[in-house]
């Protein structure tokens, strides 16, 4: 039970310094929803104009359904990461942090710190992760989006924030089992980007291809995008949020503001800044390249997000200059996955070429090029299998970080989609998708596209 109004005050936990550090970790919360909203502005403008609301409406009913149950049980286990280090369990972390738990429900002056030290941060990440757990979901709906059944999707949004919390326990922190080991992600692409991915490669096969993609439908002759320039002011609006993530993904220790990445590298907020700033300029410069060869403008919105996914396993580790030459590489690995998925036939045209090409490419780009750098354990730990800095990047460990997290995914959607197409279903009808969900579902008519035959 939390402690009372008349409990002892513990004004440690309650300092200025220390809410200095709350409020630069809750504004990672705030641009992590501007990355929502950047989702779902890049939504509106990419998807076919009868199936528009419902398509935003069900990424929004997603990302909260995974938000309440991250609340529910998810953060309990990615904190049970630290629980393990100081010799507790994980059913200690779940006591502590599911949305019962004392230090869950604890006024942060009425925790002792001997018994848990800086009771707020880990709060305020509660929520902070919480909105990555949405995240997760929403862009694995961006892979089946149109085709899905609602009612599936929900019931996937939570099993997949529970089993991607289990996964960012073992790939996202300083002392999980995967990270302690070698595993570097500064950024959490295993566990928010290849994991949907993962999940995708089996949801996206089963579900086949909308119609009018590459095959006409009797009343949808072919997929027309109603508003590019408004999705790419959502990849801009995504830009804009990142970096307050980004300062979230530090801690900060003695003297005054010491910066270590949350795989306790050597780092500091400038350099993991312009890392940032300069993988999107390298993605864009060379998507832009490839876009006007190839007469292709989707490579002009892949491009910057393709730079941004191959640096974020590592803005902590990089020098800006080796950053760019990375971002620039992105691009093409993209390109090579998406073009390989558009002469198959696969209709899926975001998670693949972005993250299990330029996410998986990033992630072996830091083992190549950072080998040997010291990370991992937990800052203060001098001995043992703990110990700050006791583990250095290695190329093998980020592959075994890339066959985990989309091996999950794979594992999860496998066991989930037979159940699911057995009992409720998976598939929206062709019919129904070129009718237009917002009519199917809402009754709500759609303003007729003078370009297509909706």
């Amino acid at each position: 039970m939390a402690p009372d109004a008349t409990a002892m005050i513990f004004a440690e936990q309650v300092t200025v310094a220390s809410l200095v550090q709350n409020v630069i970790y809750a504004s990672g919360t705030v641009g992590a929803i501007f990355v929502i909203i950047g989702l779902m502005v890049i939504d509106v403008g990419a998807t076919r104009r009868a199936n528009r609301f419902n398509s935003v409406i069900e990424k929004m009913i997603g990302f909260f359904i995974s938000f309440a149950t991250y609340f529910l049980i998810g953060f309990s286990l990615w904190a049970a990461q630290y629980y393990v280090m100081e010799g507790y369990t994980l059913t200690d972390s779940i006591k502590d942090w599911w949305a019962g738990g004392a230090m869950a429900n604890s006024l942060a002056h009425h925790v002792d710190p001997a018994v848990f030290p800086g009771v707020n941060n880990f709060q305020i990440f509660l929520f902070f992760l919480a909105c990555f757990a949405g995240i997760v979901n929403v862009l694995l709906h961006f892979s089946i989006a149109e085709r899905i059944k609602p009612l599936a999707y929900y019931i996937i949004c939570i099993v997949s924030t529970i089993v991607s919390s289990l996964l960012s326990w073992w790939t996202w922190g300083s002392v999980g089992p995967l990270t302690n080991a070698g595993f570097h992600d500064f950024f959490g692409v295993g566990f928010v980007y290849l994991y949907p991915t993962g999940m995708a490669m089996v949801f996206v096969y089963l579900l086949g291809a909308r119609p009018g993609v590459y095959s006409a439908h009797p009343r949808v002759s072919t997929y027309r995008y109603p508003n590019l320039p408004l999705a790419a002011a959502g990849v801009m609006t995504i830009f804009a949020g990142l970096p307050m993530v980004i300062l979230s993904c530090l801690f900060f220790f003695d003297p005054e503001a010491l910066a270590v990445s949350v795989t306790m590298a050597n780092t500091s907020v400038g350099i993991a800044f312009n890392n940032y700033g300069m993988a999107w300029a390298g993605g864009m410069i060379m998507g832009a390249i490839i876009a006007y060869t190839t007469r292709k403008w989707i490579y002009l919105l892949l491009g910057p997000l393709a730079g941004y996914v191959s640096g974020a396993p590592a803005f902590d580790v990089y020098v800006p200059w080796q950053m760019f030459l990375v971002a620039l590489g992105a691009p093409i690995v993209a390109y090579a996955v998406y073009e390989f998925t558009q002469k198959r036939q696969i209709d899926e045209h975001k998670l693949f070429p972005l993250f299990a090409g330029a996410g998986s490419y990033g992630l072996i780009m830091v083992g190549l090029l950072k080998a040997g750098t010291p990370r991992g354990g937990y800052f203060g730990i001098t001995e043992g299998p703990y110990a700050f800095q006791h583990g250095e990047i290695g190329v093998l460990m980020q592959i075994v970080g890339i066959v985990v997290c989309l091996g999950m995914g794979i594992l999860t959607a496998a066991i989930l989609a037979p159940i699911l197409k057995a009992t409720i279903g998976l598939r929206n009808s062709d019919d129904d998708q070129a009718t237009g969900l917002d009519t199917v579902f809402w009754g709500e008519e759609t303003e007729p596209d003078v370009h297509q035959r909706d």
